[in-house]
């Protein structure tokens, strides 16, 4: 691939676009920042316009990981029903285009937190102190999606959610192992304690996966514009999503508290994690008092994910993001550990 930017084929995929999403040549592509998976670029034509592509990372791919149809297969069944996500225009399968299949969606303008320093400097403490609110009502409503009327009902099994994920992620984190980092056993001693106490799932829902401040575009007030990063989305129990947003918005006195993607919650004026719980519950119906179950599942998922993009990196698989993970088998433990903490008090 003759490309100046790493993961796209500047000439095939600017004729591409051309041609079905009216793109204006020449097209500029800037791989957008925090990137640590699936790799999502800014595509700017010759009028002004921008887009945003995502592609799947350019090596070290997981068989089940990165799948370019499904992800554009949800938005585009959410974006008409008035879920915030970004507008779907077009999916390309064609690997001779850019070796791997991609799709487009319009550019969504608007803030992503990733930082304390960017959340201080974009939003007052009244704008901060009503963010939680925002995206516990944003996540309900996805919720709250009827998966049959949305054509989603053959995306996933309806039942047995939890027992899935805890399969896919252990089986997941084993293939990852990295040769000389070991955790002592406690990632697979959690794993047995989760499988042996799930709660039964109330209801199917559309499961977000990876729902957190990060990945999710806000207004100037402080409410969602667009939820991103469906890479991991897929149908079960909603208050899997809602553990672990819990677990993204970190105070500023938990031990997790600098882990890539939480930082942002430890700015003064953003709710409390309880407040955001009780949003959550203001908007729905659920019963929530296994909810620290799904939060201490949310640690231990975290720090499998965490297994895997370290893993891609020791590989060399960093996409163009050149962010240190050296810290990363720290966390990793250290996410283990809170899951482990979080069953024993719940």
């Amino acid at each position: 691939m003759d490309s100046a930017v790493i993961g796209i084929d500047e000439a095939h995929v600017a004729a591409w676009m051309s041609e079905h999403v009216g793109a204006v040549r020449p097209l500029t592509f800037e791989l957008i920042a925090g990137g640590r998976s699936n790799l999502t670029y800014r595509v700017t034509d010759a009028t002004g316009r921008s887009f945003a592509l995502r592609r799947p990372p350019t090596s070290h791919v997981l068989p089940t990981a990165h799948d370019m149809v499904r992800e554009h297969t949800i938005i585009s069944a959410l974006y008409p029903l008035g879920i915030p996500v970004a507008q779907p225009l077009a999916l390309c399968v064609d690997e001779e285009v850019n070796e791997r299949p991609f799709y487009v969606m319009e550019y969504v303008d608007g803030a992503i937190l990733r930082d304390r320093s960017q959340a201080e400097a974009t939003f007052d403490e009244s704008i901060r102190g009503v963010i939680g609110s925002h995206l516990a009502a944003t996540l309900s409503q996805l919720h709250d999606v009827d998966v049959d009327a949305a054509g989603l009902s053959g995306l996933a099994r309806h039942d047995g959610y939890i027992e899935r994920q805890l399969r896919r992620w252990r089986t997941q984190y084993e293939q990852m192992h990295v040769e000389g980092v070991e955790y002592g056993g406690i990632v697979e001693a959690v794993g047995d304690q989760l499988s042996a106490q799930i709660p039964v799932q109330q209801r199917v829902s559309v499961v977000h996966g990876d729902y957190r401040l990060d990945n999710t575009v806000l207004d100037d007030r402080g409410a969602v514009r667009a939820i991103l990063d469906w890479e991991i989305c897929t149908l079960g129990d909603p208050v899997a999503d809602l553990g672990l947003l819990l677990v993204y918005w970190a105070e500023p006195s938990d031990p997790t508290a600098n882990v890539l993607g939480v930082s942002p919650t430890s700015a003064p004026g953003f709710e409390s994690r309880d407040q955001v719980l009780r949003a959550y519950a203001s908007h729905s119906d659920l019963d929530l008092s296994h909810v620290a179950y799904y939060q201490a599942f949310g640690y231990w998922k975290l720090a499998c994910i965490m297994q895997g993009v370290y893993a891609r990196y020791s590989a060399g698989a960093a996409g163009g993001d050149q962010g240190s993970v050296d810290e990363y088998p720290q966390y990793i433990a250290m996410l283990a550990e809170s899951a482990k903490m979080t069953l024993e008090r719940k």
